[in-house]
């Protein structure tokens, strides 16, 4: 099989107002929600990325009527929590942990057994994380050697209520816990040690099961019932950062990305490249289905590097690989710490984007938690995605810094949550080539 190579050529500017493809966090959630909901759940804006639509297979695989996708809109005919049937063989997540941990949550109290399955990269991303206190619950869930998928959810299990302290700020863990909750008998409890994101409980909210939020605490009671509603699906933030790096890197750039997702829990890229001196003006802020929505503006402006905050690392934790391109082009130093998080990416996020940094000419050094990166003039060159799209994008918006032209191998992935994003890209300014490589 021919692997999809990206080719971009230096230099350009990014112009012009554009609308990225729905949050991707938002439209796992929606189908799940929509599905175990009592009627008919509607949703536009929805993701039609590979990750987003893997969710969306299972529930069908699992007795669900869905219409669509088409241009965004989905429509779920809800079988309430008990009216899943299993199905006819394993469930293939392909590469996306937020379905499979999330998934396992769900799962973990059905009459049926499931099986969840994935690609090469989901296959070696850990998931005791969440089987751990899922099994506290009383979930009976087996894993590879190494708590790896597959997994293997028995059904039949009865649940009963914790309270958990998570080791990890994670939205995954948290949502798989609290999504178990909805069949526990008594009231579940996820005590993070920081902030990550809160679609779970906002959407819980929305489809009318209370979540009580206390500092870093979210409960939930089981034994209740989920209503279907409407869903209007955000732009998603992390398809943003790739255009707000390039915006602000790039000379001349005047950029407007529109109805991005603002939520609170999301925004620490901005907050980051603001601290490094970008220029990005929020506009028109309003709510929108429960989420917060802004229209961004950004401009391009000269970058300093910066000790990044550990305090907005669970806020920015998919945005790193891009704000790693920002610190490469910024003067002076850029230090993260606390990101540990990174390496059981898709990739090991730290390692692949060093050594792609590296292969560009700049000075990156990884660190266990982290990397510290000397900004600096960035050459062109090869570099290896390791089939992560957020690598892949990455590298893609570095060429509008480049002094010659990059080739990003492996990029393929990019669809699982950036559908159009080439065609986007040139749009607004990006050379950038879709050629087919040798794998």
């Amino acid at each position: 099989m021919r692997s999809l190579v990206f080719h971009v050529e230096p230099g350009g500017a990014l112009q012009g107002r554009a609308r990225v493809p729905g949050d991707k966090s938002i439209s796992h959630r929606a189908i799940m929600l929509g599905a175990l909901a009592d009627g008919v759940t509607e949703i536009d804006g929805f993701l039609e990325g590979a990750d987003a639509l893997g969710t969306l297979y299972a529930f069908r695989a699992m007795g669900v009527w869905i219409d669509g996708p088409a241009a965004g809109r989905v429509v779920i005919h809800g079988v309430g929590l008990d009216g899943l049937s299993a199905p006819d063989g394993p469930l293939d997540l392909g590469n996306s942990g937020t379905s499979m941990r999330l998934l396992a949550g769900l799962l973990a109290a059905q009459a049926f057994d499931t099986t969840l399955t994935g690609d090469a990269s989901l296959s070696g991303r850990p998931m005791r994380r969440v089987t751990e206190p899922l099994g506290r619950m009383g979930a009976l869930i087996e894993t590879a050697e190494g708590g790896t998928p597959p997994l293997v959810i028995r059904g039949g299990q009865t649940l009963h209520a914790i309270e958990y302290e998570s080791p990890v700020a994670s939205a995954q863990v948290k949502s798989a816990i609290l999504l178990a909750g909805l069949y526990a008998s008594g009231r579940t409890c996820v005590k993070e040690p920081a902030e990550s994101r809160d679609h779970t409980e906002r959407m819980l909210t929305g489809f009318g099961w209370p979540v009580a939020r206390t500092g870093l605490t979210s409960c939930v009671e089981g034994g209740g019932r989920l209503k279907a509603r409407a869903i209007d699906v955000p732009a998603d933030i992390s398809s943003a950062a790739f255009f707000l790096v390039g915006a602000t890197i790039a000379a001349d750039s005047d950029l407007v990305l529109e109805h991005v997702g603002w939520n609170p829990t999301r925004t620490g890229v901005v907050e980051i490249l603001r601290l490094m001196g970008a220029d990005i003006e929020v506009l028109a802020e309003r709510e929108v289905g429960g989420e917060p929505v802004a229209d961004l503006r950004v401009r391009s402006a000269p970058l300093h590097g910066i000790d990044i905050p550990e305090a907005l690392v669970p806020r920015a934790i998919d945005e790193f690989p891009v704000l790693f391109v920002a610190a490469a082009c910024a003067q002076g130093r850029t230090r993260l710490t606390g990101a540990a998080e990174l390496r059981v990416k898709e990739s090991d996020r730290i390692q692949v984007m060093a050594d792609g940094l590296a292969a560009l000419g700049v000075d990156a050094q990884p660190t266990d938690d982290g990397i510290v990166i000397e900004g600096g003039p960035v050459d062109g060159g090869r570099v290896d995605s390791h089939g992560d799209h957020r690598i892949a994008m990455s590298f893609a918006v570095a060429g509008l810094r480049a002094r010659s032209a990059i080739r990003i191998d492996d990029c393929r992935n990019v669809n699982t949550s950036f559908p159009g994003f080439a065609e986007l890209a040139r749009g607004l300014g990006l050379d950038l080539h879709e050629v087919s490589g040798d794998d």
